[in-house]
């Protein structure tokens, strides 16, 4: 009995110092893998609104029909634009790369009294900008900076009127066609949404306007010739088409 007793004790001892062991064996469950990063995607289609801030500087010179010009001096003018953009975007990687068209309708006009005559004052207006230009951006997901180039063009009127009593004696209009170079930064806030600011130089170059008027302060003038370079800064909000965001892959 006592061999038997013993035999039952020291067979307990081993099991349960094996016990440890085999539970150290065991395999642990591995934790759940974690998520992949979703990464914002600045592909598709999209339109726009903004609105901001413009300033339009001219230089005009009167053009005699003999002699040399002379220069009436520079202005600038400033006010408030508005207007949307359309635009599409491809991602490859990180960068970022569009096309994109805008229009402005804009209230950047001022009036000064001419040198050549103080009788007699200038008024140029611009009250329309178009751009037409391609993007390279580079993105850390929903933040895209870029940078923008290609063409513009301003719709403009200049007059002259006497400067006692406010009578037009002649105007012109024109049709503008220049460069631009610009740079932004947008961020995507919500699904397809997305709010950035940005900035735009414009270079437009000279044009002549051409008159014929009766008055004799203006006799023996050809036309004149105006200078024009455009400053805009303005806020933007986009809406995109087509998907929100892509996982990232590995």
């Amino acid at each position: 009995m006592r061999k038997y007793l013993a035999a039952a004790v020291s067979f307990a001892a081993v099991i349960m110092a094996a016990a440890p062991a085999s539970a150290a064996d065991m395999a642990v469950k591995a934790p759940p893998p974690a998520p992949l990063p979703v990464i914002y995607d600045w592909s598709g289609f999209y339109i726009g609104a903004h609105g901001g801030w413009g300033q339009s500087r001219n230089c005009w010179d009167f053009v005699f029909v003999a002699g040399p010009a002379f220069n009436d001096g520079c202005r600038e003018r400033d006010g408030g634009l508005f207007g949307g953009q359309i635009g599409y975007r491809w991602q490859a990687n990180q960068w970022v790369f569009g096309v994109e068209a805008q229009g402005d309708w804009a209230d950047l006009s001022r009036s000064r009294v001419s040198l050549l005559d103080p009788t007699l004052s200038t008024t140029v207006k611009t009250d329309a900008i178009g751009l037409f230009t391609g993007q390279i951006g580079y993105a850390w997901n929903a933040a895209l900076f870029y940078l923008k180039g290609g063409a513009a063009v301003t719709r403009n009127r200049a007059d002259i009127f006497d400067t006692a009593t406010g009578i037009g004696l002649v105007s012109a209009s024109s049709t503008r066609w220049g460069g631009t170079v610009g740079v932004g930064f947008e961020y995507g806030f919500a699904p397809n949404w997305s709010f950035g600011a940005e900035y735009n130089h414009l270079w437009m170059g000279d044009a002549n306007n051409s008159f014929i008027v009766a008055d004799p302060r203006l006799a023996g003038i050809l036309n004149n010739r105006i200078t024009q370079d455009v400053d805009m800064l303005t806020l933007r909000i986009n809406y995109r088409f087509g998907g929100y965001s892509a996982a990232a892959r590995y």
